[in-house]
Formats: C-alpha cells, structure tokens, sequence
C-alpha cells in the first residue's frame, strides 16, 4: 500500500483527477473531490470563458427565436414602398442643435431626388426627435398563435415614423423585423434535425459497434454509400422533388427530416468506433455476465462513456444544418416565400446591383456566421467538460 506522498506507480490511474486549471481554496478543493458527474461538468465548463460567452449568445438567439412577435418592433411583412432601400436608421444621444439626452432618439425621414444623379434619397428631419422607448404599442400580432396582442420590447410611439435599425428591402419591409422572425426557423430547424439525427446515429452506430460481423458489415457500407454522394447535389435533388403545392409546414418538415437523413451518419460512425472499442473492457464483460439486456448495456454503460465524442459531433451538426438550409433556401430549393428564413432573406442579395444600393442585405448572412460561430465555441467547451478528468 503506498503511503502518504508517495508517488503513484505508473499504468496506476490516481482515484482522483486534478483539474486543468488550479483551484484556489480549499473550498473548491473539497467541493470537486466530492462533486457528482454533472457538477464536474459545470466547474470545468465555466472555466472555458470563451465557450461560457458563446453558451449565452446562443442562449440569447433561442430567446429571440421563441419571442420573435413581441422582440420584432414591426411587422415583417408590413410593405412601405416610399421607404424601398432606405438605408439604416441613425440612434442619436446629441441632437442637431448639439444638446446630449440620456435617452436614444431617431428623426424622422423624408425621400428626394438627388438633382445630378437622379437617385432616392433619405433626408433626416431633424426639426423633431423622437425618442426610442421600451414596450411600445403597434402591428398586431398573434403570440405562439394562441392570443393576440401589440405591445413589442421597442420602437417609437409617433405611427408615421419608421425605425429601420437594419434597413429596409426593396419592397420597404423593415430588415431588423425579418431577421428575428428568421431567427426562429433557421434556428429551430438546426435543433429539430440534430435532434433526429442524434437518435438515428446512436441506435445504428451503437448497433453497428455491439454486434459487429456481418451486422457492422452491412451498416458500415450502407453508411458509406451515404457519405459518398455529393452532399450539395443531393440535397438539391431531395429538395427539388418537393411538391409545388405543399405548405410552408410541410415543407419546413420535409426539407429537417432530408437534412437528418443524410446528417445521422458522421455521428453513427464515432458513435461505432467508441462501441468496438470499449466492447471488450472489463465493465462490459462484467455487466453481460450478469445478465444484464443488450440494449441496457449500450444505453447504460457504453454511450455515457463516450459522451465528449457524441457532444461533439452534435454540436458541430447543429451549425451544418443551419448551413444546409441557409444554402438550399438561397438556391431557391428550399424554404420558400412566404416562409422567412436566415437564407430566404440573403435571396435579396443574390444580384450586384442590390447589394451596390443596399449592403445591408447581407446582414442575414451575419446571423448566420454569428450563430455558427457561437455553436462551434460552445460545443468545445462542451466536449472538454463532458470529460473532466482529461488533463
């Protein structure tokens, strides 16, 4: 038996880890040598401060996607063609005659030719200022289509004056509106087919990694001839025998289950690689030769043992899948007008002259680099705290 301060003889694993980084009391010393799973999790989660950042930007987006009518100042189809193409609304906190004010306002705007160019132009009146308030009265809506209201987080009071914080569109929609009523598709659609994805990938990986032989053997070649078509093309021939006629609905499902279908098989062959190899670990003999079920054996025993990789392939998903639909509903192959999405809205940045007269068309692609990004950061974090005892 080794005593006290004695070095551990090496292949002899330590009963217990240090963290990665030094704790600083002996507080915090106690609490992790006698934390649960979870809670290891957490303390080596809210170190990664980077991912921390990126947990509560994506946070922030599936709050703006599940409140997008009261968020929206506007309503996303509400046309204005007087205001086509006018470009971002100025906030101010000094007004024209130099005066500072603690609470943000905006002028209104009145259009006119340029005489040497002939082109529209968006003036500001600055002879009135009206201030940005909070929980401001305009459109109707229907919340979650269950009641009706028309109180939104912020806006103007005076009706004849427009906020475009992102601009306006060619038929003079407010931008800022389209993009967070976006938000709730291009997102959702993310987390709906990850969720599919996920469950088809653990049940044929884990199958596939169990049994092995002949069963790994026909999984392993479905799975490649899978992986060996051209993704683009074939989610452009999936997409594409879509029927004309279907509703904004069924095409929101049709185009997250062609997603989930072609999107399981990544997951299913980490989830195979981690299953061969711990098939034959001691726990896992132990626990078949006391009868316990084979299905309770993958479920119980092998997939928490390699939850990191299965965070990790599910996080990296989530941003492909806002991809695949962000470029099939750009193509026009996708999501479809009326529908609004993060890549129904870049279709009005698909010519040069639009982008010329209104860069601010491209700010839905923003969104989308945001969200990739956030989701990428966050499952890294993610994968290291789901192994807390990694080095």
């Amino acid at each position: 038996m080794l005593g006290r301060g004695q070095p551990v003889a090496a292949g002899v694993p330590a009963a217990t880890a240090e963290p990665t980084q030094p704790l600083e009391t002996e507080t915090e010393k106690h609490d992790y040598a006698v934390a649960s799973e979870w809670e290891l999790m957490w303390y080596k989660f809210k170190r990664h401060r980077l991912a921390l950042i990126c947990g509560v930007v994506v946070l922030l987006l599936y709050v703006v996607a599940a409140f997008v009518e009261f968020i929206a100042p506007y309503n996303p189809e509400a046309q204005n063609p007087a205001a086509a193409y006018q470009a971002p609304t100025r906030v101010h906190f000094v007004d024209a005659e130099g005066n500072f004010h603690l609470q943000p306002f905006v002028y209104g705007t009145t259009s006119q030719r340029n005489p040497d160019t002939f082109e529209l132009e968006f003036v500001e009146d600055t002879s009135v200022i009206h201030p940005l308030q909070l929980f401001v009265r305009g459109d109707s809506y229907r919340m979650w289509g269950l009641f009706d209201a028309n109180l939104h987080l912020f806006g103007v009071e005076d009706p004849n004056v427009r906020l475009y914080l992102l601009g306006a569109d060619r038929q003079g929609r407010d931008m800022f509106s389209r993009i967070v009523h976006g938000t709730r598709i291009s997102m959702s659609i993310g987390l709906v087919g990850v969720v599919m994805s996920f469950v088809i990938g653990i049940v044929v990986g884990g199958i596939s990694g169990y049994f092995g032989g002949t069963v790994d053997l026909v999984v392993q070649r479905i799975i490649e001839f899978i992986r060996s078509m051209p993704t683009i093309p074939l989610w452009l021939g999936l997409a594409a025998a879509l029927p004309a006629d279907w509703s904004i609905l069924q095409i929101y499902f049709a185009i997250t289950v062609i997603l989930s279908l072609i999107g399981w098989t990544g997951l299913a062959q980490v989830v195979r690689g981690r299953a061969l190899a711990l098939r034959e670990e001691d726990f896992i003999m132990a626990a078949r030769l006391s009868g316990t079920s084979r299905t309770r054996i993958i479920v119980r025993h092998m997939v928490p043992s390699f939850m990191s990789h299965i965070i990790a392939a599910l996080t990296l998903a989530v941003p492909e899948m806002i991809i695949a639909e962000t470029a099939l509903s750009f193509l026009g192959l996708g999501l479809r007008y009326p529908a609004i999405s993060w890549g129904v809205l870049l279709q009005e940045a698909q010519n040069l002259r639009s982008i010329a007269l209104a860069p601010w068309l491209l700010a839905p692609g923003a969104m989308v680099v945001i969200a990739v990004l956030a989701l990428n950061f966050f499952g890294d974090g993610l994968r290291d705290a789901a192994d807390p005892y990694k080095r």
